[in-house]
Formats: structure tokens, sequence, C-alpha cells
């Protein structure tokens, strides 16, 4: 990641930014259903473990289906694998499983958390939540870029040390929002619940945010330098090393931070 950045908003590549505009130009359409509509009016009270798996799907789908249906002219003449779509895609959908597959234990065991919604599971977690996770993520993961790559740009004439610390700084704080707001939006959702919910307003969005102060950057990077072109298994490798990293840092929180440092791995228990 260069310090002498041109690009402002957009990215430099035309596939990467068609992407990137896409999933926020799309992102408010599920969530206003979602969010807006299903759950203030209730409309999940209707639905079996077959209406939570439409939902996750409706939500998700069109982030594949979309760039696929509409494809930008600078992608059209690539094979699959070389489309920065198809990367995206699979880098947020190989993040998210990790996530949902592992990490959610962390916040049943720490957190008290727990889904008593109608589901089929897949290592205890709803299925339905492993593809509302990848409509969640490609949406924040377009944002970020975007804020990334105009504060690099308006950072240019600083010195590098300085540089380096507020752009770290700023990932701090977008990752912790990113965390609470999304803590807030389902705050009104009575089956996804807590043992103490001040705490997980507090501490608990410290603890998600830390998923985002890894993969945020890692995930900036991709296809950002004008002549450095990932591949499809570069994608895949960044998305499982960042896996990685996080699981690492909430290992060390929970051994530094909780009272189940003497217990087995969440998963595990």
């Amino acid at each position: 990641m260069t310090m002498t950045y041109k690009a402002r908003w957009l990215a430099h590549s035309p596939a990467k930014r068609y992407t990137e505009l896409l999933f926020l130009a799309y992102s408010p359409f599920w969530m206003v259903w979602a969010l807006g509509v299903v759950v203030p009016f209730k409309l999940y009270e209707h639905a079996g473990k077959s209406g939570y798996m439409a939902i996750g799907l409706g939500a998700s789908l069109p982030c594949i289906i979309l760039p696929w249906l509409l494809e930008h002219k600078a992608d059209r003449s690539k094979p699959w694998y070389q489309k920065y779509w198809v990367k995206a895609n699979i880098w947020i959908a190989m993040f998210s499983f990790i996530g949902n597959y592992f990490w959610t234990h962390y916040f049943y065991t720490i957190l008290g958390a727990e889904y008593t919604f109608p589901s089929w599971r897949l290592n205890e977690v709803p299925i339905t939540l492993y593809f509302m996770t990848h409509a969640y993520f490609c949406f924040y993961h377009a944002l970020s870029n975007v804020v990334l790559r105009r504060t690099l740009h308006a950072m240019q004439s600083y010195h590098t040390i300085l540089q380096w610390l507020l752009l770290a700084l700023l990932i701090f704080i977008l990752a912790y929002i990113t965390a609470l707001m999304e803590t807030v939006t389902i705050a009104h959702f009575p089956y996804y619940r807590f043992k103490d919910r001040s705490r997980m307003y507090t501490w608990g969005s410290v603890f998600y945010a830390i998923y985002f102060w890894v993969s945020f950057p890692v995930f900036f990077i991709m296809d950002e330098k004008p002549r450095k072109v990932w591949t499809v298994w570069e994608a895949a490798r960044d998305s499982l090393a960042s896996g990685m990293a996080v699981t690492m840092l909430l290992d060390f929180w929970r051994i530094a931070f909780t009272e189940s440092k003497s217990q087995s791995l969440p998963w595990l228990s």
C-alpha cells in the first residue's frame, strides 16, 4: 500500500470501482426490507426454518447475481477467476464462513449470546446467518474501501509515520462504529439474546470490531494498485490468513480478559 495516493474516493481499477459501487447501491435495498420491514413489523414471527433461509438467501445472492448479470465491460473478457467481483465474493464468503462457524462460539461462551429462532444449523449456528453475514460484509468492506482510499489521498503530504498512525486509528474507529451499529440495528430482534445487553454494546462491540481491524485493510489492498492484480487463489489466501489472524486475536482476548481462559476453545466446548 503506497502512501503516494492519487485515487480519491473511487478505485483506479474500473472493475473494482464498479463492484464497490454496485455493492453500495444494492445494500440499502436489502437493509430496508430486512431491518425496516421484517423486524419492526415482526414478519419473522411467520417465518419457519424455510422462511429464515429465504431471508438470508434473498439478502446475499444478489451480491453474486447482480455483478454477474450487470457485469462491467472491464471484466467481460476475463476468465472467471480474474474477475474482481468473483474475487471479492470469494474473499467475503470465506471470511464470513469462518466468522460464523468458529467465532460465533466466542459470543456464545464469553458474552452469553444465543439465537432462538427456528433454523437449520451448521456447528450450532443458524445457516441463514452465513448468508446474511455475506450481505453485511459486502456492504461494510465496499464502504471501508472508499473511506480508506479517501483518507490515504488526503494524507499524502503527511510524514509517513504519521500517515500510518492515523490510518491505524481510522481503521480502529471505523471497525468499532461498524460493529456497534450492527449490534444496535438488530437490538429489536427478540430471538438474538444476551445475558448482559449493555455489556454487549460496549465490550461486545470492541470484540466484534476485531474482525474488521484485520479484514478492512487486507480486503482493501486487493487489486488496489494498478500494476498488481490478485489471482483468485491470492484472494482466498488473504481471506484465510485474515481468518487465522482474527482467530488468534479473539483467543488472546479470551485468555487475557475473560473468566473462560481455563476452558477449551469455544467451538470445541
